[in-house]
């Protein structure tokens, strides 16, 4: 029943959102050149690797290294990414990955390879579902990286304080979910990002 509902809503969610998606690709473009969408190695269920898709939002290195975000470094991120990022319209194209059957609209968020090798009895707990676009630990920490850009030590930060609350929350969506607390959680999701300015 999950598996059909996020299909059905992933695909509704594309069709009647194609306008929206189109106008934040063009602005993409237009203020800040291709490439268009972000694509990044991160595990899933079962501890399968996938791609994910994002809008871009962050201006290349200029030493042409990797386009991989660095802890609490906001440096990159350009001004129409700022509001693609605080908005979420930079997590819609995931839908793409809900419709492949990578994702799930509900559920602990995917991380790369690096911390899930981080605690990794916990990840794997977590990895017994499909990843999800939005999950407690989403809402709860939407605004993660003013967190990690305000601490003197980032890295530490999210290893030491942020990625083990989240795991509880993960452990916990797992032991506990249902559809009528998915149905709940991506309400609470909704809200917390039309009450967030941008």
């Amino acid at each position: 029943m999950k598996r059909l509902f996020d299909a059905l809503v992933a695909a509704a969610g594309l069709l009647l959102l194609s306008p929206l998606l189109l106008c934040a690709g063009l602005a993409v473009i237009v203020f800040d050149g291709w490439p268009v969408f972000f694509f990044q190695e991160r595990i899933g269920r079962r501890g399968r690797p996938f791609r994910i898709v994002k809008f871009c939002s962050m201006r290349a290195p200029v030493d042409g290294r990797s386009h991989d975000f660095d802890l609490g470094n906001q440096s990159r991120v350009t001004r129409l990414g700022r509001f693609l990022r605080t908005t979420k319209i930079d997590e819609l194209p995931q839908l793409w990955n809900v419709l492949k059957g990578e994702m799930s609209l509900v559920g602990p968020r995917p991380e790369v390879r690096r911390w899930t090798e981080v605690y990794p009895e916990r990840w794997a707990v977590v990895h017994s579902v499909r990843p999800g676009i939005t999950d407690p630990a989403s809402i709860l920490y939407r605004h993660e990286e003013e967190i990690l850009s305000a601490s003197a030590d980032p890295e530490k930060t999210y290893r030491v304080e942020i990625l083990p609350k989240k795991l509880e929350l993960y452990e916990e969506y797992v032991r506990s979910h249902s559809f009528s607390g998915d149905m709940r959680l991506l309400y609470a999701t909704f809200l917390a990002v039309i009450k967030t300015k941008p």
